[in-house]
């Protein structure tokens, strides 16, 4: 059993700038996983825009706190907490946080079967 803290060290050092925008953090990756692609953490401020791109994974990105503008492909939706919006292998997405406070998500990738 594996036990991961978004305070803990392993997760905090692998803190990154994501597409452009957010603070993001690696909850559980690679490293550990066998079948999923990762588990991540990441905080997007007011005003700021995690940017258009294309993954080689499946994604589902979770919102825990705070809204925004969320578009996948040609289709943009707002987003508020408990939404999870699934992206699929190969589509652009772009989320912007268009509320007053930070939008905490969480990101599940998995590569397509």
């Amino acid at each position: 059993m594996i036990v991961r803290n978004i305070r803990d060290k392993e997760v905090l050092d692998t803190t990154y700038l994501a597409h452009g925008g957010a603070i993001a953090q690696m909850i559980l990756d690679r490293r550990t996983l066998k079948e999923i692609g990762f588990l991540a953490i990441a905080m997007l401020a007011p005003g700021k825009t995690i940017e258009a791109h294309v993954d080689p994974m499946e994604e589902i990105y979770f919102i825990m706190t705070g809204e925004g503008e969320m578009s996948v492909d040609n289709e943009t939706r707002h987003v508020k907490p408990g939404d999870a919006t699934w992206i699929p292998t190969g589509s652009s997405h772009a989320l912007t946080n268009s509320g007053n406070e930070d939008c905490v998500i969480l990101v599940i990738a998995s590569p397509a079967w």
